[in-house]
């Protein structure tokens, strides 16, 4: 994670309003009309008393009244305004950060997100993301219009006279600045931690719904049960900092105003009676002050509440910005699959060494097997022709051509890679199929269906194809995902099939109709078979052993 400051991370996140300039300086006009009305509507109050006091002003009472109604209408309209324009900016800035969020997570799959948390990246990109609408909405304009009504308003003050004004600006300083910059320096990083812990809660949570019947059948849900609570309390002992924080903020920001209040009331009452300036100014420049301490008091409590925002903001960034292991490659010359090849590769992940010097030929319309204990690096031999990864040393090639020099779209068009565990989606089968084809046929999916040894059983469902398949596919077996996932496979139609386990979850039976089908499809295709059945290896034409990263 890169370590950026507070200010860094507001400078980067303001950077992403540009698209929407214009309705953010809207939004700051809007707002400092609105606080300039509501603030005159006290200082109409006071030409008000002036008046039934008998003394002379230069409004009379009607006009004070009709102005005051007027500023109130309009505090009313340009609120809403306001509000409107910094929501709509907000909400349009949180559709494009996510946008660019799952933009960067499909530059980053499948080999950065391998080894990331699931739930924390859920937190990322839906409640940290969601956090940052209090950025956007309540905190960039709310900074501008709270400074450029300050400099009104000391101008405004300062004309009474100088030092009322020093202390308008002495007032907006401390309440808006001084004490925001105290409270966050006091947060610390209770706002990262925070969001950190949230996030490992969400990723705890998740994982505990994944392995429900694991924990019910093994009796465990007390255990599990406590340390959710344990986290859960660890959590909530973070926001009760966050609380106490803002509570001390709350105090500090009431105790400055009263303050300066009375510094303002004791001043303008020696200028009074010291014939320096008049009742009238004494009165209006107290009222003034009072009455303008709406903007900062917003910044005051930006403070509190800065450091969980920009924790969210950092963990978003950390996303954007993350560097992808392999890059997707284009402006090369399209290649034709004419068999593939691997030459003294050496790939390491972090500083294990999963596979070492291993040489592999795929002529084409071959079957090639490849066997080994769990962990001996089979999987990952088919990832790096997939090209999720990159090899420390060596080469793969396809077609005599390095992968590293074939454009990515061209690459995944010529392979079919089929994990050990596939995934479906909450859709229906058919759409589930399309995945691999969105312009399949209804004759396409069937026939890919027939060779995966799975249209019999679809057609057994109430509604055939277009039967929904529950959240993580859990209304269907293990054998069934794995048999949709080689029709997937079929119907994607590429020269090169990446088989990992294709039936680990099949019954001999099921096996053997999905190995005759692999069998025939050597006519048209190449395919690299992992497992570690026997019974599966006997339709290969080569089978390469897979020993402590080395094959034999």
């Amino acid at each position: 994670m890169k370590k950026r400051s507070g200010f860094r991370v507001m400078l980067d996140l303001i950077g992403m309003v540009k698209p929407l300039t214009g309705y953010m300086l809207l939004a700051i006009l809007m707002g400092l009309c609105g606080h300039l009305c509501a603030t005159f509507i006290t200082v109409l109050g006071g030409y008000a008393l002036l008046n039934a006091m008998g003394l002379e002003t230069m409004f009379s009472l009607t006009c004070i009244f009709l102005t005051a109604v007027l500023l109130a209408a309009f505090r009313g309209i340009l609120r809403y305004a306001e509000q409107s324009c910094n929501h709509f900016i907000a909400f349009k800035l949180l559709a494009l950060i996510r946008d660019k969020v799952f933009l960067a997570l499909r530059r980053l799959c499948p080999a950065k997100l391998e080894g990331k948390d699931k739930g924390n990246l859920i937190s990322v990109i839906t409640s940290d993301i969601e956090l940052l609408e209090v950025f956007y909405a309540h905190t960039i304009s709310p900074i501008v219009i709270a400074v450029l009504f300050c400099v009104v308003m000391c101008f405004y003050l300062g004309q009474f006279h100088p030092a009322l004004g020093l202390i308008g600006l002495g007032a907006y300083v401390v309440v808006g600045v001084s004490i925001p910059l105290m409270i966050s320096k006091q947060n610390g990083d209770t706002g990262m931690k925070f969001r950190q812990k949230s996030g490992e809660l969400s990723s705890f949570v998740l994982d505990s719904l994944r392995g429900l019947s694991e924990i019910q059948q093994y009796g465990t849900g007390a255990v599990r049960l406590a340390a959710m609570n344990g986290r859960t309390d660890g959590l909530s002992k973070e926001e009760e900092q966050m609380k106490r924080v803002t509570g001390r903020n709350t105090a500090l920001t009431n105790t400055a105003i009263l303050l300066f209040d009375l510094l303002m009331i004791f001043t303008a009452v020696g200028l009074c009676r010291n014939g320096v300036i008049d009742f009238k100014g004494m009165l209006l420049a107290v009222l003034a002050l009072m009455s303008s301490f709406g903007p900062v008091v917003a910044l005051a409590n930006l403070g509190s509440t800065l450091q969980n925002t920009f924790a969210a903001g950092e963990r978003v960034l950390d996303i954007l910005e993350e560097t992808p292991v392999v890059e997707d490659v284009s402006g090369f010359p399209e290649v034709e699959f004419r068999g593939a090849q691997a030459e003294h590769v050496t790939f390491s992940y972090k500083d294990e060494t999963i596979l070492s010097d291993v040489c592999v030929e795929i002529p084409k319309h071959a079957v090639i097997g490849i066997s080994g204990r769990s962990g001996s690096g089979k999987s990952t031999f088919l990832k790096l022709l997939m090209r999720f990864w990159k090899t420390d040393k060596g080469n793969i090639g396809i077609s005599g051509q390095d992968i590293n020099e074939i454009n990515t779209t061209n690459l995944r068009a010529m392979e079919s890679f089929v994990t050990q565990e596939t995934y479906l989606f909450h859709d229906s089968i058919k759409n589930n199929l399309k995945i691999a084809k969105l312009s399949a046929t209804d004759e396409e999916l069937v026939r890919a269906c027939k060779k995966a040894s799975i249209h019999d059983f679809i057609m057994s469902l109430p509604e055939g194809y277009d039967t929904e398949v529950g959240e993580l596919g859990d209304t269907l077996s293990g054998g069934e995902r794995q048999r949709i996932g080689l029709a997937r496979a079929f119907l994607h139609d590429a020269p090169l099939l990446l088989l990992d386990e294709p039936t680990s979850n099949l019954d001999s039976l099921n096996e053997a109709v999905i190995l005759k089908s692999l069998y025939k499809e050597r006519e048209g295709k190449t395919v690299v078979l992992v497992s570690h059945r026997a019974s599966t290896m006997r339709i290969t034409d080569q089978v390469y052993s897979v020993e402590h990263g080395r094959i034999s």
